[in-house]
């Protein structure tokens, strides 16, 4: 087997003090609750992923697009493994849409105290380094 991790990019895009937090829909992760993000693609920096992941899902500009830090995410029951960038950034433009329904139904503002205990692994492991993005 000469398979690799793969590497996710979530995107912590805060607005007056709240975080944008989408319920996944997707087999991978379903029903938890994430960040706009994806897959990184060849020759893209962060950055860019970044601003396309946030605008592709959620219809959202950002903006002050930093690293925050990275987590080694191992989804032993669908047998993945993905390192997970995640990015600071913030609200620039736009209203958040549901612009693809097959991976998310709904997308919230929530504060990063108040966050739901159905997180996304990522947002697990997150946790457990105790990264607040706000700080």
């Amino acid at each position: 087997m000469n398979e690799h991790p793969k590497v996710g990019l979530g995107v912590f895009v805060i607005k007056e003090g709240k975080i944008l937090m989408g319920k996944r829909k997707s087999p991978h992760g379903e029903g938890t609750w994430g960040l706009p993000g994806g897959h990184l693609e060849m020759f893209e920096t962060w950055e860019e992923c970044s601003r396309r992941e946030v605008l592709e899902e959620t219809g959202v500009m950002i903006k002050s697009i930093k690293f925050g830090t990275v987590t080694n995410d191992i989804f032993e029951n669908e047998s993945k493994h993905y390192i997970t960038i995640f990015m600071l950034s913030e609200y620039c433009d736009g209203e958040v849409e549901i612009l693809e329904p097959d991976k998310f139904e709904e997308w919230k503002w929530m504060d990063w105290d108040e966050f739901p205990d159905n997180l996304f692994l990522p947002l697990i492991n997150l946790r457990k380094i105790d990264f607040n993005p706000l700080t």
